[in-house]
């Protein structure tokens, strides 16, 4: 596209810049303009200044006798009158498939232009002084796209003015060299021709390197000092861009302070581009070390500038940030402060991977890639004595005092790339944790061997499953035959050495149930072929004793959960060692079955001592359940053995209803019975004065009646029909009170928060599951919908806490009823209204904090919808109608001429308008006029603002109502209609098959296709 200027036959686009030239070699095009400007200078410049002209967007053509009789401010502000501005697009900001290589090809045509022109047009001191005029006078135009334009080509000849002072400079030293070697030679053979041959040629050398200097000192001075503080960040970027490559390619000229602090102070841009082009230029300086004694002034100066950076609101700039840090560090450690170093080393925990991984290496390069040199000399040593071994200690001593124990699964992640050698290093962790300390060694204390136990579960699960931990990355990827075969050979060598040290790891670590827990998930990621590929069955059978020995020993809900997990691991029945683990498995569930039945029968049969007096006929069974919660009750009994007592009863319940046949229908109803009775009993414990006894029943509840909703006829056992217990009203209501009363708390007010940080996390994370058991009712519909207006209003005040698993449920409620979902939201707006209304009276005022956040919880509402409006149109149309309806449900006693008293839900109800189908508007806007008087039409003090905003909001592209069909309204027979507004094109065909829903509005409805 660049032949522009030569006059070739190509085709033309807009702007004038033919198209053919993609396919045209530059050189030839250059080679061609040389000749042509040999030739006739003046004519070839004038193509050559048009060519600029034109890139820019122009359509003005300068003409021969402009160039001849005008200045160049002159032209340009000819050009700028033709320029036309109704479109902001211009070549280097156009889209589409012939513009995409124009800026890539522009600049390569510039560096060629003065590439072949290097060794005279350009020292004629007309050619390069008219193109640099040019750009410098465009380059402080008012119009963008020649500020633009030229700013870039200003540049890149810059640059290429620069590779052209580069390679002067270096045949002047060459030729300084051999004039030196010449006159060193004695008299008799010194070739006095030769030296001055040599001395013309330094001479003309250096009059054309002061040649090339005045050009680029007239660009950097007219083009660059104003445009690095552009307004426009694109021109900013161009120019740190550029200045970064002139000091890396020509570091004798440009390395120096007088250059460097321009990057130094754009490094405070707001823009995150120009930030980038600042980190990525710095970054090619001090990669090359030999570069480093120039760089000191710099670094001493703007070194706190770039570690702030680390933490920049960009998360491409922060990675950069830490890579220039890294690029620091290997240049000079004593550069970077400890307190530096610190606050890159808290990035390993990052969220954002490619942060975290470029933190990882910076911690890897300043604490794990020193090797001390009597390292060397054991390098093939394994174990506690390989050199690893330090370099572990190392990870784990900074593991423990970064204070976030459980983020190690994030360090391991990090440090993954740089330090696998490092992190697959098993078996030296394992022998750290199972052999004695060497001679003169420290051993491990208790807390630093649970962190090497879970920094070594941690890259253990890294190299099995080959995707980061969960938090990190957008999901699992594809992984590529070369990672698949690593993977393999990681889990071969991770089944053949934990097969054996596994068990005695346990067995020593038996009584540590932190240690055990962390140990017990090893198993799941065990090539269990190799048991017995690798006649490993003796280990095996070790392993199984000691998760036995492990289960009798511990309580801890943590450690049984993983003993199970790894159970289930074993139990695979695609090995061979499947019937060793289900004997070994099945045998431990029977005496663990036997040992609780005993255990039950004698706490059953103290409690029925007690209960003598109330039941003093033989007991049985099913008569203790009836018995458990009268003795519970007595005040006697402590709060522990209430909890206790709750539980083993519906352990009970559990164990004994669901191992009978349910062949007898009254099977089914007593045990109905018996259920409903429990139920009552957890209610009744719901107002009991025991915190924890309360928060008991109520998790109960919550889990029986979710057994025994109508999903348990579900898989085809509608025989159990009878089972389905549908909660009261009653009992709907004390579940939501509970959840007001316990959850919705501010923390301060929480009698189970303390000072303590851990203590307050886990006060929130026991109402958080509280709060989920009961939205789990809402989403199954096992109670009411419209109980979720008191859970839905909470969730602006609550967002940070519970604003998730609102969020989720609204989700969830709208899957399954759209219609039922949006009248549960409009009614939680109605109860916040109402509440405010209770509290201020009806003369509050509309800009106060309560209102405004009744409306951003709308707006918020209003969002949850999405984007598809035909999906939710139904139900945005009914949301609508309630919300009218409740704004004139109160008429105002003073009559008529005054508001009605909730006529302000109207200015909240608008904030729903926008999702609103356009058609619909005029609908629910007739539907609005059937509440409203003439006079209230007629209002315009403040007190009917709502009113009026709400009409506005239904006006506002209202006004087609193609595809409304309003009753008694058709719409082939309305007589009013434009004239050149085609029937055929103003409705949508209905495809075969597809149905109309209808909604009523009274007196309105609205067809949906």
């Amino acid at each position: 596209i660049f032949a522009f200027f030569l006059k070739k036959s190509y085709c033309s686009l807009d702007y004038g810049i033919p198209v053919a030239f993609i396919f045209v070699s530059f050189q030839s095009v250059v080679d061609d303009w040389i000749e042509s400007y040999k030739h006739d200078r003046d004519i070839a410049l004038l193509d050559l200044i048009n060519f600029f002209i034109q890139c820019s967007g122009c359509k003005g053509v300068v003409t021969a006798e402009m160039f001849r009789h005008m200045q160049n401010s002159e032209i340009i502000r000819k050009m700028t009158e033709e320029f036309d501005e109704d479109s902001g697009d211009y070549p280097l900001t156009m889209a589409g498939p012939q513009w995409k290589k124009f800026k890539s090809s522009f600049c390569e045509f510039i560096g060629v232009l003065v590439r072949q022109c290097q060794y005279s047009i350009i020292y004629d001191e007309y050619m390069m002084d008219t193109v640099i005029s040019l750009l410098t006078g465009l380059s402080d135009s008012q119009v963008r796209a020649f500020r633009h334009t030229s700013t870039l080509a200003a540049m890149k000849l810059m640059t290429a003015l620069v590779n052209v002072a580069l390679n002067l400079s270096i045949n002047m030293d060459n030729t300084q060299r051999q004039y030196e070697a010449e006159r060193n030679k004695i008299i008799g053979k010194r070739a006095n021709d030769r030296l001055e041959l040599l001395l013309q040629k330094r001479k003309e050398l250096q009059e054309n390197q002061d040649e090339i200097e005045n050009m680029m000192n007239a660009i950097f001075k007219g083009v660059f000092v104003h445009r690095y503080r552009d307004a426009i960040a694109e021109i900013r970027a161009i120019c740190i861009e550029e200045i970064g490559i002139w000091m890396k390619m020509y570091s004798d000229a440009f390395l120096n302070d007088s250059y460097l602090k321009y990057v130094g102070w754009t490094m405070h841009d707001k823009v995150r581009e120009v930030r980038l082009k600042c980190l990525t230029a710095l970054q090619g300086l001090y990669y090359n070390k030999e570069l480093n004694s120039k760089l000191e002034l710099f670094t001493s100066r703007f070194k706190d500038r770039i570690v702030s950076m680390t933490l920049d609101k960009e998360y491409d700039v922060a990675v950069q940030a830490i890579k220039l840090l890294t690029l620091v560090l290997q240049s000079s450690e004593e550069v970077l402060t400890a307190e530096d170093c610190e606050n890159v080393y808290h990035l390993v925990y990052s969220a954002h991977r490619p942060v975290a991984v470029a933190a990882g290496e910076f911690l890897y390069k300043k604490l794990f890639s020193r090797r001390d040199p009597e390292d060397d000399g054991i390098l093939k040593r394994r174990g506690r004595q390989s050199p690893n071994a330090n370099l572990v200690k190392t990870l784990v001593f900074f593991f423990l005092e970064s204070e976030l124990h459980e983020h190690a699964a994030y360090l391991v992640d990090s440090m993954w790339d740089c330090a696998t050698d490092l992190l697959k290093d098993w078996e030296c962790m394992n022998s750290l944790l199972l052999e004695e300390p060497l001679n003169g060694e420290e051993p491990l204390t208790d807390r630093q061997e649970s962190a090497l136990i879970e920094i070594m579960l941690c890259t253990i699960r890294q190299a099995a499953e080959c995707h980061p931990p969960v938090g990190r990355g957008t999901g699992k990827r594809v992984l590529t035959a070369k990672e698949k075969k690593t993977q393999l050979d990681d889990r071969t060598k991770i089944t053949e050495l934990f097969a054996v040290a596994l068990p005695q790891l346990l067995a020593k670590y038996s009584v540590d149930a932190e240690k055990v827990t962390n140990l017990l998930q090893l198993p799941q990621y065990f090539d269990l072929e190799i048991y017995t590929t690798g006649r490993l069955e003796k280990h095996l059978d070790a392993l199984l004793r000691q998760i036995r020995d492990i289960v009798e020993k511990h309580t801890d809900i943590d450690v049984l959960e993983a003993c199970s997990k790894t159970y289930h691991a074993l139990c695979n029945e695609e090995f061979t060692i499947f019937n060793r683990v289900d004997i070994a498995r099945s045998q431990l569930i029977d005496e663990l079955a036997d040992k609780f039945n005993r255990l039950l029968e004698d706490f059953l049969q103290e409690v029925f001592q007690c209960a003598r007096s109330t039941f003093p006929a033989p007991v049985n069974i099913s008569s203790m359940f009836f018995c458990l919660p009268m003795q519970v009750s007595k005040p006697v009994v402590d709060s522990s053995v209430k909890i206790r007592t709750l539980n083993v009863t519906i352990k009970f319940k559990n164990q004994n209803s669901y191992m009978k046949s349910f062949s007898l229908k009254e099977d089914l109803l007593r045990l109905k019975k018996q259920m409903r009775v429990f139920c009552q009993i957890c209610q009744h414990y719901l107002t009991n004065v025991n915190t924890a006894v309360k928060e008991q029943a109520f998790t109960i509840l919550c889990d029986v009646l979710m057994i025994f909703s109508h999903q348990i006829m579900t898989g085809g056992r509608d025989m159990l029909e009878p089972l389905v217990y549908t909660p009261d009203s009653s009992l709907q209501s004390e579940l939501l009170s509970f959840i007001l009363d316990h959850v919705f708390i501010d923390q301060d007010d929480d009698n189970n928060s303390a000072d303590d940080e851990a203590s307050k996390i886990e006060a929130l994370h026991k109402r958080r599951n509280l709060l989920a058991a009961f939205c789990k009712l809402i989403v199954y519909t096992v109670v009411e919908m419209n109980t979720a207006a008191d859970i839905f209003k909470q969730y602006m005040k609550y967002y940070n806490d519970y604003g998730d698993i609102i969020k989720e449920t609204m989700s969830k409620t709208r899957q399954i009823d759209k219609i039922q979902c949006a009248k549960t939201l409009i009614l939680s707006l109605q109860q916040l209204f109402n509440e405010m209304i209770q509290e201020n009276g009806y003369n509050f005022d509309r800009s106060s904090p309560t209102f405004s956040g009744i409306k951003e919880l709308a707006r918020r509402f209003a969002l949850t919808f999405g984007l598809d409006q035909l999906k939710t149109r139904e139900a945005i149309a009914m949301l609508h109608k309630d919300g009218i309806e409740f704004a004139f449900k109160e008429p105002n006693p003073q009559g008529e001429s005054h508001p009605p008293l909730n006529l302000a839900f109207l200015d909240i109800l608008s904030e729903f308008s926008s999702k609103l189908l356009r058609q619909d508007k005029r609908t629910v806007y007739v539907y609005l006029e059937k509440f409203m008087t003439f006079q209230m039409s007629l209002r315009r003090e403040d007190v009917w603002l709502p009113l009026m905003s709400y009409r506005n909001s239904l006006l506002a592209g209202g006004d087609d109502d193609t595809m409304s069909v309003i009753s008694g309204i058709s719409s082939r027979g309305s007589t009013v209609r434009n004239k050149k507004t085609k029937p055929a094109t103003g409705k949508r065909k209905v495809p075969e098959g597809r149905t109309f829903l209808i909604l009523k509005f009274t007196a309105v409805d609205i067809h949906i296709n």
